[in-house]
């Protein structure tokens, strides 16, 4: 039977955990990621996601679209049957006060010491980055999954505490790309300095002109962060002379892909993918 690998992406504000099998995501699950905690504590976070997956209860990562490059041949992604107990992990943590205790609760869980994305971590791509130490492990991964189930050229943007855009030019080289505040971290900067504006959640507004200060300010953040991607995207394209397919990962990708003036493909799933990605380059089977 195939060995099941648990994939941890640790985030500023959220930590995404998978289960993947043969290659496949199973089971996808999130938790908020606390500013510190022990082995502990995390290994309580893993052992919930387990109890969870094997109850059914996590999400099944949706299926990759059918013109995906890696669709329909064993790409990460399909879902499937769930998987048993990991027996190995692999972890991208962009919190450093966190890794060393992620790393001993993935090694209590599966009895080996996780793959730590990081520098000397064999990707397959070709850095365009002065300093490719500088990479967060969590844009490496986006980048090994976009590169291997979107192709190249491509421009992934990652929704998160930062809004990252990554550019994969046209030889599927990673060409370099931009970094800015998120949205949810824009309304709660907003929310916070200005006494009279309430902290809101971020949906879909109902129009763009909102008639409320509520609304005004769902619409504002929601609608400017769509505009933002589509301007920077234009930018972007303008500067290598070439379209770019647009993939959109993280936090509220399915709502912000619909909102686009650009085409795009919502894929929640990206970084646990790249995480299974990197550990079967990396990692030869037991």
């Amino acid at each position: 039977m195939a060995e099941t690998l648990l994939v941890v992406d640790v985030g500023n504000t959220v930590t995404q955990m998978g289960l993947a099998r043969e290659g496949r995501l199973t089971a996808r699950w999130e938790v908020a990621t606390r500013t510190a905690a022990t082995p502990d504590e995390c290994c309580l976070a893993v052992e919930g996601f387990l109890d969870a997956a094997a109850r059914g209860l996590a999400e099944a990562p949706a299926p990759l679209p059918p013109d995906a490059a890696g669709a329909g041949d064993g790409a990460p992604g399909d879902g499937g049957e769930p998987a048993g107990r990991p027996g190995d992990a692999a972890l991208a943590c962009v919190v450093p006060a966190l890794t060393s205790a992620w790393e001993a609760a993935l090694r209590r869980v599966t009895g080996r010491r996780p793959l730590v994305v990081g520098p000397g971590v064999k990707t397959g791509l070709r850095m365009g980055y002065k300093d490719p130490a500088e990479v967060g492990a969590d844009r490496i991964a986006d980048l090994v999954a976009t590169r291997e189930d979107h192709g190249a050229p491509a421009l992934v943007v990652d929704l998160g505490t930062a809004t990252t855009f990554e550019v994969i030019d046209a030889d599927g080289s990673f060409a370099g790309g931009l970094i800015v505040p998120g949205a949810a971290m824009g309304a709660r900067a907003l929310a916070d300095a200005a006494a009279r504006l309430p902290q809101v959640e971020l949906r879909a507004p109902g129009a763009v002109i909102g008639r409320s200060t509520e609304e005004a300010m769902r619409s504002g953040i929601v609608w400017g962060e769509a505009a933002r991607i589509d301007g920077l995207a234009d930018l972007i394209e303008a500067e290598l002379g070439y379209a770019l397919p647009l993939i959109l990962s993280g936090e509220g990708a399915g709502l912000l892909a619909g909102l686009l003036r650009h085409e795009a493909a919502a894929d929640p799933a990206l970084t646990l993918r790249g995480l299974v990605r990197l550990h079967a380059l990396n990692r030869r089977p037991r």
